[in-house]
């Protein structure tokens, strides 16, 4: 037995994968990871993958990018961890302000947290003490479209509820008050991108009208629903959202998890709209996916509301271990210089241009429903007609075969690279990706 197949009998001994299914996991022969560099995978058989979905949507600025391991390495040796309650250190100090310094309009206010759910958890959880603290306590309910996802606690998936995901948890979650989704690929008012009216935003206009008095925050991921299927949407939807809960006192919390530090071509996607929401969610590419770490960044607005006066104690009680560590911090104040400093904005300029051009190609495959593409976000549908979800990860496996790794949403394929890919590099993943279409649909 050699050394990947002994690896692979002990992964499946022991190791629980998050969305895998277990059965056909089993059989497969998968790669084992054993190090990574710049936009390669590298597995334990030598083999080289272009890494087509910066690890689930978080490595933007490559793989052991060295500004961040030198500050990891130096950051190890002087502090690990220090808790934040009644106390600071030096690293949150310094990455607050930059995070405070980059966030749009007014938002300089950062809660830390250690993945993206925890940071949405949290946001839930100020938005509502938020209204108590001002005395309007029955504002307790939440607002999110269709198919949204923030994450898998038992709070987030209420916000997010997905049938093939949620369905064995439903009987025990806070589900959210749901608007339609503006699903351009499906489009209900039979619209193109050319000529959209945005009459999807009218289910979101009635839900927050009907329940103002109720609510407490609305909560989007903007311009892309990531897990619901990669479903890119006009920047408009947010400008008329921003309006719509300034006028309906609903506050407005942006899920940019996985859209934020430079994905969408700007570095926060409500910049694409010119609106700034009451809180931001950031994680993911906060440390460039070295280490996990999550934040909220919120409006001064916001924050007042939770000063104690003599009688009343208006603290917020959550909190984290590892709130603001010292490592994870040290590795964000590293990643976010270099976002700065390395025109990482031009550089998605450039791919983004590429990856529009060839995706637009790619509709023009029998087979393939539509295709859609933004910054370095891009996606396309395999219709049923041309088998969906079990053609989709059969052009996956072909890609991996051929040294690109990508993973399907259902019948969806998307490739959303790190924003550090150089031409050639960008130029060989769309080959790839192309000829597995081809090989499949053909």
């Amino acid at each position: 037995m050699n050394r990947t197949e002994s690896l692979r009998r002990k992964d499946i001994s022991h190791f629980w994968h998050p969305y895998t299914d277990i059965n056909s996991f089993e059989r497969s022969e998968f790669p084992v990871i054993e190090k990574a560099e710049g936009v390669y995978l590298v597995d334990t058989d030598g083999n080289m993958l272009l890494d087509g979905i910066s690890s689930w949507w978080c490595v933007n600025l490559g793989h052991s990018h060295p500004d961040i391991i030198d500050a990891i390495r130096k950051q190890s040796g002087r502090l690990q961890n220090s808790i934040t309650g009644g106390m600071s250190h030096t690293e949150v100090i310094r990455l607050s302000e930059k995070i405070a310094t980059i966030a749009p309009g007014n938002l300089s206010r950062v809660y830390y947290a250690s993945d993206g759910a925890c940071s949405v958890e949290a946001a839930m959880r100020i938005s509502l003490q938020y209204w108590w603290n001002r005395g309007r306590p029955e504002k307790r309910k939440m607002i999110s479209l269709s198919g949204g996802y923030h994450g898998d606690t038992l709070g987030c998936a209420g916000l997010g509820y997905i049938n093939r995901f949620h369905k064995s948890v439903e009987q025990v979650l806070r589900r959210s008050i749901t608007a339609e989704s503006p699903h351009c690929f499906h489009c209900r008012y039979h619209g193109k991108p050319e000529n959209c009216g945005l009459e999807c935003f009218a289910s979101m206009e009635k839900a927050v009208v009907e329940n103002a008095d109720c609510t407490a925050a609305v909560i989007v991921e903007p311009v892309c629903q990531g897990a619901a299927g990669m479903r890119i949407y006009p920047p408009l939807y947010l400008s008329r959202l921003k309006k719509l809960c300034d006028e309906n006192e609903v506050l407005l919390i942006l899920d940019e998890i996985a859209v934020g530090f430079g994905r969408t071509g700007r570095m926060f996607a409500s910049e694409l709209a010119g609106v700034v929401p009451d809180m931001m969610c950031i994680g993911k590419g906060l440390t460039g996916g070295a280490l996990p770490m999550s934040a909220v960044v919120a409006s001064e607005k916001i924050y007042d509301a939770f000063r104690s006066d003599s009688q009343i104690d208006r603290t917020f009680y959550h909190g984290h271990t590892f709130c603001g560590n010292p490592i994870a911090a040290a590795a964000a104040c590293a990643a976010i210089e270099v976002y700065e400093r390395d025109n990482i904005l031009g550089n998605v300029e450039m791919l983004s241009e590429m990856l529009t051009e060839a995706f637009d190609m790619y509709r023009s495959i029998p087979g393939v429903h539509g295709s859609t593409a933004l910054g370095c976000m891009s996606a396309l549908e395999i219709g049923e007609e041309s088998g969906g979800a079990a053609t989709a990860l059969a052009i996956a496996d072909t890609a991996h075969g051929k040294g690109l790794f990508i993973r399907p949403l259902g019948s969806v394929l998307y490739l959303w690279p790190p924003l550090v890919t150089g031409k050639n590099e960008m130029e060989k993943m769309l080959k790839i990706f192309g000829d597995s279409l081809i090989e499949n649909l053909s």
